[in-house]
């Protein structure tokens, strides 16, 4: 699963690569650095009005005019690092490949909550508001709570988006299993597991004398050549240091875990949304539903696309989506790269 998760993402991510280089024109943006560059966006009032070219107009029109919504939009970017600076530091809903953002504009588009094709699809009661980055405080076994968010809740359902991202994260299994409920909602010899190393970055100073005496400062040099030898010289030593890093058991798929473990613990319902071009997700979606022990439960529990939901929605959005994000109705088909793009 692994393999294909990565293969089906890289390849989403190119698509939306190329059809963000078009739909940035004319717009406020930058790509970041690095050989597969990710368009960014940033607020633009040039026009006389204040848009935003990672939503469609509408959809950023109500999301600015709730506080409760417009705050969702100041959630810090953390690959700052790869994005080239700016006046305005640059936010994770500024990425053109962002899940929260996609989010954001199918149900911040006026008419969408209202809808009753779309209550009723999604099992929504009347007059149920939403929540974008719901603390879910999911019972510990030790009387506390989890601090994690649901990307959103709707009445009484959650909903966790996905896009571009490779998988549904991996927690140490000490972690999944401190949850309250876990033992009574899932059979853990079930679930996907895996062996987790410690991934921080790591000064030389930390390493084994056999890693450390082989180590030279590159910073200054005055041969670059030399310079790129040595820097991946090192990179081979960080490697082998991490490989010997003793592994601890780990589950895979933690956010569906825990966001089954929220819906449980409140009782609500859980739909997780992903795009139709990521099959991998879905497959991982299913694994986790084998090992819940209750019917019940798994009947709270649903997978969806982006495309299935992007039937319900008014045609303005539907026409955004395709083009921005290649994400059609289905039946339909997505609206073609120009010449020379793909």
């Amino acid at each position: 699963m692994g393999l294909s998760s990565g293969l089906y993402a890289a390849e989403l991510r190119r698509e939306l690569a190329l059809r963000n280089r078009r739909w940035a024109r004319g717009r406020a943006h930058a790509p970041s650095y690095g050989s597969e560059a990710v368009i960014v966006y940033s607020p633009d009032e040039r026009f006389g009005v204040v848009r935003h070219g990672n939503f469609y107009d509408p959809a950023y029109a109500a999301i600015i005019a709730r506080s409760d919504w417009s705050r969702r939009l100041k959630k810090a970017h953390t690959g700052r690092r790869t994005l080239p600076k700016a006046e305005r530091p640059w936010c994770e809903l500024d990425s053109s490949t962002s899940s929260d953002a996609l989010l954001m504009n199918v149900f911040c588009t006026p008419g969408v909550l209202e809808s009753a094709r779309v209550r009723s699809f999604l099992g929504i009661e009347d007059g149920a508001d939403v929540d974008f980055g719901w603390k879910a405080r999911v019972p510990l076994k030790n009387g506390r709570t989890d601090t994690t968010e649901v990307d959103l809740r709707w009445g009484s359902l959650l909903m966790e988006a996905k896009l571009t991202e490779a998988d549904f994260q991996t927690r140490a299994a000490a972690v999944v299993e401190g949850y309250r409920d876990f033992e009574e909602v899932f059979s853990p010899e079930l679930l996907p597991r895996v062996e987790l190393r410690e991934q921080r970055r790591r000064a030389p100073v930390e390493f084994a004398e056999a890693y450390t005496q082989e180590w030279e400062e590159t910073e200054g040099s005055a041969d670059p050549e030399a310079a790129s030898v040595a820097r991946e010289y090192q990179a081979g030593l960080v490697e082998q240091a991490w490989r010997s890093t003793p592994a601890i058991p780990a589950y895979a798929t933690y956010q569906l875990i825990r966001n089954v473990l929220a819906a449980y613990a409140h009782g609500y319902s859980f739909c997780v949304v992903h795009d139709e071009r990521r099959p991998d997700l879905r497959e991982a979606w299913f694994s986790v539903m084998a090992a819940v022990k209750s019917a019940e439960m798994r009947a709270r529990s649903k997978v969806l696309t982006w495309q299935e939901l992007a039937a319900l929605l008014p045609e303005g959005l539907q026409e955004f989506l395709d083009v921005k994000y290649g994400i059609v109705a289905p039946g339909k088909t997505a609206s073609k790269l120009e010449e020379g793009e793909s």
